[in-house]
């Protein structure tokens, strides 16, 4: 039975209105404008059982933003009307997120085939309503049809590294409500920290949950307070969240890690791992050595875990992780080598498949299935999974043509503890950069699959990881605005080519964030820059935009601070020595945004043509081989924009001089942060030529010279004449054992490469 609620509107006013004006987001399939308006007053009622949550729950809506008290009433004789309605749509029936939105001058009508649909048109509704107080308010007449193009519009949650109270958790759902996502990807257990109740293994809580210290500053830095620091759910905390969210029509997914990212369990029962341990709670982030070993009575703690888990949680999938698990202790283990003999497995990774599908089993047996990160895939995909491809797409691609759901995820679009903005200007984060316009670029159906291949994307969601997320504040300023990029892009509506269209949308919404305390990233404000090749390849143009008014940009060249005095920008900068460039935005006389600055390090290999024979990692790829030789010299604390990451890949790079010069050296940055699986290359190699076919290698430096002179590499030449130069930094390849990721794929980072 689907309810009814009916609302009095009272025609005052007529008031155009434009479909580009509505801060609609994420921006319906259809929007049909109609003339006239209708007005929202405190005589407006809604009709609709008592016991409706939509009906509450949209007077609570009108309350907190208008200041109107609405009834609810079960009857009325009034004319006019809003209704809620039921509608079976024989083509609909099975999709239940679809609605309408009609409204006109004597009554407003959402229909919907089930309460999902009616909770979304209240959202849209709710966006269209000012956030002042106001006796009386206009609103446009319309008729919106829309629904989703992915059923998986997911927001995930780590909250084993940094512990969230559970009012936040609620505070978190209500924001993915508000922009239709419908998927809450909850991070319960780690190395870091076990946080979610667990009955019959008491332990996990009253010591997983608690850790004697952790990180602080960045990973490379290696500095650690003494705080004891923890917190968890217990399981009434967990059937509370649940319900809320469910009466959001949003499912919570929750993720119990394994075989790896199991120190905090292992640390109450040592007894399931390969060596017996002792062991604590991990205090450094990265990736630890000692998982979950595959011996049966392994399995029957986990599979006591799931039940009480699946018990809790009534989503269809349960995550289990699967990602970063080190095969090192596995290896040596006797009970290990006894498993893959009897199992007749080939070596390590099919173990690790073993333990997947041995899980899965189990679950399916609960009517659930599993969903896990895409190291899932190694050694044979376990039946009925699902994958969730963070590694790129590359995993998703994989699985999709195996008949596998996926969710895409991938860090170079959907990992929110990348930096936002300007790197320098920005909290700590991961590393990374990935601005709101770069998440609204998202297409999570990959090219590469077949229309019936496609059908398997479920969707995809961002990822919130907390290492260097302390605070529900910092939370909310990492997934704001770009959230709203995404929830964009999952809705279907997203046109990257009209960003700036998207992005007025945006600044409409921040008046909201404001009004409801919300802290949020003002990034999209500042100045941005952008380095391209010139024509000539002598030198480098450096571009100046901003988001609200270009025109009133100035700078200066000479490393002073730009005043309203300074020149304008109006074109492309010409750069082609050594300098500092300072921008500011200045209107109505008054410096309206931060001050920028960008030094520049002039060489013979300035904006000079470049190829690469390898292409870097998807994640680590803005400005691509370009980024080399464009003067701009990366921050090391800050890995964002400026570096280039090859995961497993040699960095080969050919700069053509265009005509033969002498050269004396050859600099190289390259970056090490071992936490993050980046590692300095084994060897770097410089080779010269006159002619582009035939190289002469002419210096080379080895991994103890590299790691003498912390990362900023010299090679000398001595005076050769060459036209060509090329680099060959050599990656680490597998990460050795006792390492952190160990027996995974080094990451290369590298940046400038300068020619004296």
């Amino acid at each position: 039975m689907f309810k009814k609620l009916l609302f009095l509107l009272i025609l005052m006013i007529n008031v155009s209105f434009s479909q580009n004006q509505l801060p609609l987001i994420p921006q319906p399939k259809s929007i049909v404008l109609g003339k006239g308006s209708f007005v929202l007053t405190n005589k407006t009622v809604i009709q609709s059982d008592e016991d409706s949550f939509e009906a509450k729950y949209l007077q609570e809506i009108i309350k907190q933003q208008l200041g109107l008290d609405l009834k609810i009433v079960t009857s009325t004789k009034a004319h006019s009307r809003i209704i809620f309605a039921n509608k079976i749509i024989e083509e609909k029936k099975s999709f239940k997120e679809w609605y309408t939105l009609s409204i006109s001058k004597n009554d407003v009508i959402i229909t919907a085939t089930e309460d999902h649909g009616i909770f979304y048109g209240i959202q849209t509704l709710s966006q269209l309503l000012p956030i002042e107080k106001s006796s009386e308010v206009k609103l446009p007449c319309l008729t919106i049809i829309d629904e989703p193009n992915y059923s998986w519009r997911g927001m995930h949650l780590d909250c084993a590294r940094h512990f969230f109270p559970k009012e936040f958790i609620k505070k978190y759902i209500d924001y993915l409500a508000m922009y239709k996502m419908n998927t809450f990807h909850w991070h319960l257990t780690d190395d870091q920290g076990w946080r979610i109740e667990i009955k019959k293994y008491p332990k996990l809580t009253e010591v997983g949950a608690w850790r004697n210290g952790s990180m602080i500053g960045y990973y490379s830095d290696q500095k650690f307070d003494d705080k004891r620091y923890g917190g968890f759910y217990t399981q009434d905390d967990i059937k509370e969240i649940v319900t809320y969210a469910n009466q959001r029509h949003i499912t919570i997914v929750p993720e119990i890690e394994m075989p790896g990212h199991a120190m905090a369990a292992l640390a109450a029962y040592p007894e399931y791992s390969c060596t017996g341990g002792p062991f604590e709670v991990g205090k450094t982030w990265g990736v630890l050595d000692d998982v979950f070993c595959p011996k049966d009575e392994t399995f029957t703690f986990l599979q006591n875990i799931l039940t009480e888990v699946i018990d809790l949680f009534p989503s269809k999938y349960i995550h289990i992780g699967g990602d970063e698990s080190p095969k090192v202790r596995w290896k040596v283990c006797p009970n290990c080598q006894k498993r893959i003999k009897d199992e007749h497995l080939k070596d390590e990774h099919e173990l690790q498949s073993y333990f997947i599908q041995r899980i899965e089993k189990f679950v399916n047996t609960k009517g659930r299935k599993i969903i896990g990160w895409d190291e899932i895939l190694e050694g044979g995909l376990a039946p009925n999974a699902a994958v969730m491809s963070w590694r790129g797409t590359e995993g998703g691609i994989a699985a999709a043509k195996q008949n596998h759901f996926v969710v895409m995820s991938p860090g170079s679009h959907c990992y929110f503890d990348h930096y936002q903005g300007e790197p320098k200007n920005e909290p700590i984060a991961f590393g990374g950069y990935t601005t709101v316009e770069k998440v609204y670029s998202f297409n999570p159906t990959p090219k590469e699959l077949s229309k019936e291949e496609a059908n398997y994307i479920l969707g995809a969601q961002a990822n919130l990881w907390t290492e260097y997320i302390e605070t529900p504040s910092h939370v909310e300023y990492m997934i704001f605005p770009r959230m709203l990029a995404l929830s964009e892009v999952l809705w279907g509506t997203s046109k990257p080519e009209k960003y700036s269209d998207f992005q007025n949308r945006i600044i409409q919404h921040f008046d909201v964030f404001d009004k409801k305390g919300i802290n949020y990233s003002k990034s999209i404000f500042e100045i941005t820059t952008k380095a391209s090749q010139s024509i000539s390849h002598d030198g480098i143009l450096f571009e100046l935009k901003s988001a609200t008014n270009t025109n009133g940009i100035r700078y200066t060249s000479d490393g002073s601070n730009p005043n309203l005095s300074s020149k304008e920008y109006s074109n492309p900068l010409e750069i082609n020595k050594s300098q500092t460039i300072k921008a500011a935005l200045f209107e109505n006389g008054k410096q309206k945004s931060a001050t920028i600055e960008q030094k520049f390090y002039s060489s013979k290999a300035l904006g000079k043509k470049i190829t690469l024979v390898n292409q870097p990692h998807e994640n680590y790829s803005i400005g691509g081989a370009f980024t080399l030789v464009d003067g701009i010299i990366g921050n090391r604390s800050k890995f964002g924009r400026d570096w280039l990451g090859f995961s497993g890949k040699d960095l080969d790079a050919t700069i053509d001089l265009g005509k033969s010069e002498t050269i004396n050296k050859v600099v190289l940055c390259v970056l090490e942060s071992q936490g993050s699986w980046i590692y300095y290359p084994k060897e770097i190699s410089v080779l010269i030529s006159n002619d582009g076919q035939k190289f002469e290698n002419v210096t080379k430096l080895s991994l103890s010279e590299i790691q003498d002179v912390k990362g900023e590499v010299v090679l000398e030449v001595k005076g050769k004449i060459a036209r060509y130069i090329k680099i060959i930094a050599t990656n680490l390849g597998r990460i050795p054992d006792g390492n952190p990721g160990a027996g995974s794929e080094a990451w290369l980072f590298v940046d400038e490469i300068g020619i004296e």
